[in-house]
């Protein structure tokens, strides 16, 4: 892997990790379609990026959550902040088990392109009549525990390519009545201990090489872009263009498998 693999593959995670368009599915396509031989830690790798620009860009929030979920624990003090630092923390669990038993057991059985391109397309189709027929009654800081558990239980489908960590979060939020700006920072705040967690896990197998300082900068610089971009647009805009996107992109993947 050289220098301008790693930039691409950078901006390529920038752009889709943190949009609802799946970067597993994006980052399993590229070296496919140009036979690029990329290490399987530099997928996480490239998370890493991504989880520090969620770090950097809601820092003062997780400040905030942090000492929230600390007072309510230790000083039985409420407050929004330490009621959703909780909430966090418990929908985190159940999906991150899940997701990582079913990656373990069948994750490498669902990375061809094929199967990627019908999630795309199946989960693009999802997120559009979700989000189109769905209301808007609930904002971030007024979010149940019921929502975002099952939020956080939604989660552990991202173990398919193509379904997208976001995008399966954002849509079930949305499926859940939560508004589209909302959904899109519980979704980002929710991807962090996960991403935390896989990065720790794979940190041996990490080469801390040129490539590897590329593409995490990439990734993180992209990734603070995208997230701001996201959460304004979003105040306006809908899940429509992406939804389209995912369904034009499986096409695409479909045509070049007969192709190759």
């Amino acid at each position: 892997m050289n220098g301008i693999q790693a930039l691409i593959l950078g901006i390529v995670q920038g752009l889709t990790e943190l949009l609802p368009i799946s970067s597993s599915a994006h980052l399993a396509i590229i070296p496919w379609i140009f036979n690029w031989d990329i290490p399987e830690s530099f997928d996480v790798a490239l998370h890493f990026g991504t989880l520090l620009a969620i770090g950097i860009f809601f820092f003062k929030d997780w400040i905030e959550l942090i000492k929230g979920g600390y007072k309510k624990i230790v000083k039985k003090e409420d407050s929004v902040e330490g009621k959703m630092f909780w909430y966090i923390v418990l929908a985190t669990i159940p999906g991150g088990i899940i997701g990582f038993l079913l990656d373990h057991f069948v994750g490498d059985k669902l990375t061809t392109p094929l199967i990627i391109a019908v999630a795309l397309m199946i989960m693009g189709v999802i997120l559009y009549f979700v989000d189109e027929n769905a209301k808007a009654n609930t904002n971030y800081e007024n979010m149940t525990l019921k929502q975002t558990f099952l939020i956080g239980l939604a989660q552990s489908l991202a173990f398919i390519p193509g379904v997208s960590r976001s995008g399966v979060t954002m849509t079930t939020a949305r499926l859940l009545k939560v508004d589209r700006t909302s959904a899109a920072k519980y979704s980002f705040m929710l991807s962090a201990p996960i991403v935390l967690a896989a990065t720790i896990f794979k940190i041996k197998e990490f080469v801390f090489n040129l490539p590897f300082f590329i593409g995490v900068i990439a990734s993180f610089i992209v990734g603070i872009v995208v997230i701001k971009f996201l959460l304004k647009y979003l105040q306006k805009g809908s899940f429509k263009g992406f939804a389209i996107y995912r369904v034009i992109a499986g096409i695409i993947i479909i045509a070049l498998t007969f192709i190759k």
